[in-house]
């Protein structure tokens, strides 16, 4: 379920980068400092029935914009990704999905820091499941949360 008001958040954030919105990717649960999103298994098929690697680094690479838009403050800063890494662990034959958390602890440090800093790293560690549960995919990711240049 999405939260009353991250509704608009989250039909921007399916649609804001054209690839991305080509997966079909959908953000199905959004709330502060929460997120959970479904790949579907088309149009994401490769040459060998599976789904392509690509569709899924797409869907852990998005994580990081997703997880900004419910837990930051998007007056003061914006993110950027510096890296992602993926393990394929097992071929994807349906539809993935991704959790994404971050704790009001962790985004208050971060914000702290981005605020002092002008920029602050997040590392966030994930798994993208398949409709049995299983892991497909480990990714392990690095965000960084930027001061808007104009702010004090």
């Amino acid at each position: 379920m999405i939260d009353e008001k991250y509704k608009d958040a989250a039909a921007f954030l399916e649609q804001a980068v054209h690839v991305i919105h080509e997966t079909g990717v959908k953000v199905v649960e959004l709330r502060d400092r929460y997120a959970r999103m479904v790949m579907p298994f088309e149009p994401n098929i490769n040459h060998v029935g599976i789904m392509y690697g690509g569709s899924l680094f797409i869907l852990a690479e998005f994580s990081g914009g997703v997880i900004y838009y419910v837990s930051f403050d998007l007056a003061r800063f914006y993110p950027l990704v510096k890296e992602v890494s993926i393990k394929y662990r097992r071929p994807a034959t349906t539809a993935v999905t991704l959790e994404v958390q971050l704790s009001e602890e962790e985004v208050n440090a971060i914000q702290e820091a981005a605020e002092r800093e002008g920029k602050k790293d997040w590392v966030m560690d994930l798994e993208l499941k398949d409709d049995q549960g299983q892991v497909c995919c480990i990714v392990h990711g690095t965000w960084q949360l930027r001061k808007f240049p104009d702010q004090n």
